[in-house]
């Protein structure tokens, strides 16, 4: 597929993703949600692709959604009256995934169900879904630049992107109120105070410290970094900790058997690990265990 939105590069098991709508700010649009999809989605069986580093192209990450778009500028039929019957029965159906569905929603699920480590270089303004798109990426590193908003009350919206579960994970019920709250534009400092990003970096620096974390990422096994990736965001929602043990128990049980020995005898013989499987054809039999009955 062809991109008219976004740019990837692929180099040293590293895909980069660059939001590429500079003109605009790389705001949001249908097309754009389309393409995020699709790139989530194949990285999912790319054996080349081990980490996807996202950023933005110019001075912006992403400026929200295009509202210069004319008609609803979301994409949605206005002739609709879905209901939550509708959502939980004919999610995929065309009038209701075309018509209905948050598309920024529908990215954040591919990046929930993505395979691979997902890293948010955020250069520059992130509001809206510039926003909540980065809350289901997996660390988060911000450019003394940036600026982050969740401004949905102060158009007269809600938040979207499946960022009602993901924010207050990530900062706590309180914070993540006040900001939804408030529409406040928050600099780069309160981001890190509240621990919404790992640290703050040099705008020439950014991109250079998302790579040194993934480079120390695409050193160990494909298939139990997708495990690890999946168990804990699933797994940590989870009603008790036996919900964990039964998957950490599968887990470990096929992850010993084959990278699991390389990585104890390399371990042993003091030496780099040779990982041998891929998570396109090597993840476990109950993977995906949120699929599979019994």
């Amino acid at each position: 597929m062809e991109y008219q939105t976004i740019q990837v590069e692929l180099k040293e098991f590293i895909l980069t993703l660059t939001l590429n709508r500079p003109d605009k700010l790389n705001a949001f649009t249908v097309e754009m949600a389309n393409e995020l999809v699709d790139v989530f989605t194949k990285a999912n069986d790319d054996d080349n692709i081990r980490v996807i580093v996202v950023t933005g192209a110019g001075r912006a990450f992403c400026a929200g959604m295009d509202l210069s778009i004319t008609g609803n500028v979301f994409g949605l039929n206005e002739t609709l009256q879905p209901t939550l019957k509708d959502m939980n029965e004919r999610l995929e159906e065309p009038a209701i995934f075309e018509g209905v569905r948050d598309t920024g929603g529908r990215v954040t699920l591919a990046i929930y169900d993505c395979k691979k480590p997902v890293i948010a270089a955020i250069n520059g303004v992130a509001v809206g879904i510039g926003a909540t798109m980065t809350c289901a990426m997996d660390i988060r590193l911000a450019s003394e630049y940036a600026k982050v908003g969740f401004v949905f009350n102060k158009i007269g919206i809600t938040p979207e992107a499946c960022s009602t579960w993901f924010l207050p994970r990530i900062v706590g019920i309180s914070t993540a109120l006040e900001w939804v709250y408030t529409g406040e534009i928050l600099k780069a400092e309160t981001l890190l105070d509240a621990k919404f990003v790992k640290g703050v970096y040099a705008a020439d620096t950014l991109l250079e410290a998302a790579y040194t974390i993934a480079r120390k990422i695409v050193q160990h096994s494909p298939v139990a970094v997708a495990l690890a990736r999946q168990m804990m965001y699933r797994l940590s929602a989870t009603n008790h900790p036996i919900e964990a043990h039964k998957v950490d128990s599968l887990a470990i049980y096929y992850a010993s058997q084959k990278d699991g020995k390389e990585g104890v005898q390399s371990f042993l013989e003091k030496r780099s690990p040779n990982f041998t499987q891929q998570a396109s054809k090597d993840m476990p039999p109950f993977y995906p265990w949120w699929e599979v009955n019994g």
